[in-house]
């Protein structure tokens, strides 16, 4: 049993074959999945999604891509749409210096914004950063002093040991994705298998990321198993041992219940 704790679903990768992506996703053993926004239309769309799938559950968010879209009124927007019962977490939020698409102190601003709603609302938080480690554990690490936080996960982590190190110091989770399967995983292996067990997440990122042997190619829920084994092996831990860790990890940080299978 395993959630996807990072996919969207709602993307037009899988606007022809969303069901039987959800079908193998089923018979991998996959029970739910969370799917994070990218902006206010996005997280109209995720909402809407998640009332037709009785295993999807919603993050709404800008992204940092989007975040000179946001103000006053998309915060209101988001407000309201957080109280919709499927919405789980803030999401995804952050920095990105890689792209720029907005200016950074523009990507700064929303993210604490969105953080404090976060906290507002009592709802975790799913943070992506590219190549702005330094900035988003500052922003971070001031959010999370005394641990007075209500959850969050570096998706997708991509940080070195001593990010990884401070992120659980300060109660936060480590989100794990395709490339801890690469052959160039550089440190990612290492810090997985030094991170205790209720501390890490596994995620697709579909329909981007996908692990090994399909790298390159269209990632999909199905996929989080292969993550999931790789996880394992390096925490000398059989799948199903594994699974069981990583599947109460989630719902403990995203305070849902899947319904029965």
């Amino acid at each position: 049993m395993l959630i996807d704790s990072h996919c969207h679903l709602n993307f037009d990768a899988f606007a022809e074959d969303r069901a039987e992506v959800l079908a193998r996703a089923k018979a991998a053993g996959v029970v739910a999945f969370i799917n994070p926004s990218t902006d206010l239309d996005d997280s109209r769309q995720v909402v809407a999604l998640a009332e037709t799938v009785p295993n999807l559950y919603a993050a709404i968010g800008f992204h940092p891509n989007a975040a000179a879209k946001f103000d006053a009124a998309a915060l209101a927007h988001l407000r309201v749409l957080a109280g919709q019962p499927k919405v789980v977490a803030i999401g995804e939020i952050g920095l990105d210096y890689h792209w720029d698409e907005a200016p950074r102190p523009v990507q700064r601003r929303v993210f604490e914004q969105q953080l404090a709603l976060a906290k507002e609302l009592n709802k975790p938080v799913i943070i992506h950063q590219r190549e702005a480690a330094v900035d988003t554990m500052a922003v971070l690490r001031e959010w999370g002093a005394g641990q007075t936080h209500p959850g969050l996960v570096l998706h997708s982590f991509s940080g070195d040991r001593a990010m990884a190190e401070e992120a659980i110091e300060l109660g936060f989770f480590l989100g794990i994705s395709g490339p801890v399967t690469f052959k160039n995983a550089r440190d990612l292996p290492e810090i997985v298998a030094a991170a205790p067990l209720d501390r890490l997440l596994v995620e697709t990122d579909a329909p981007f990321l996908a692990p090994h042997p399909f790298r390159g190619k269209r990632n999909e829920p199905a996929h989080v198993k292969l993550v999931a084994e790789r996880v394992a092996a390096l925490k000398a831990l059989s799948l199903a041992e594994m699974s069981q860790h990583l599947t109460a990890n989630t719902l403990i940080l995203f305070k849902f219940q899947p319904p029965a299978a």
